[in-house]
């Protein structure tokens, strides 16, 4: 059994989520996405800038592309990889799962609080 408690599974949680969202959305694994999406920043009518995704090519590029422009999709094979790290090489695995299981916590909780203080 991969969770010999709730707190096992907590810490994979938390560890899935920073994972999935250093992929997909921060700007340091850009280089990741960039052979397969193309980032465009477009000025809106109220003078903030959006930032959309367009898919490259097809292929594999493309099958790439959409893995890496959904969060949900990318969530699935992180946690896979995760729990195959965990099984294979216990001792390897063990602290990047906690590294960023802490970071991943650090990341709701400031999202919460920065929400508070700003009600």
């Amino acid at each position: 059994m991969f969770f010999e408690s709730w707190l096992m599974f907590f810490i994979f949680s938390c560890a899935v989520f920073r994972l999935t969202r250093l992929l997909v959305f921060d700007k340091i694994t850009s280089f990741i996405r960039a052979p397969f999406i193309e980032e465009i920043q477009v000025t809106e009518d109220d003078g903030s800038v959006s930032t959309y995704m367009k898919i490259k090519e097809a292929g594999l590029r493309k099958f790439f592309g959409e893995l890496l422009s959904c969060y949900w999709c990318t969530g699935i094979w992180v946690s896979a990889l995760l729990l195959l790290c965990y099984e294979w090489i216990p001792k390897v695995a063990e602290p990047i799962i906690l590294l960023l299981a802490v970071a991943g916590a650090a990341a709701i909780i400031e999202t919460i609080v920065i929400r508070w203080l700003n009600e």
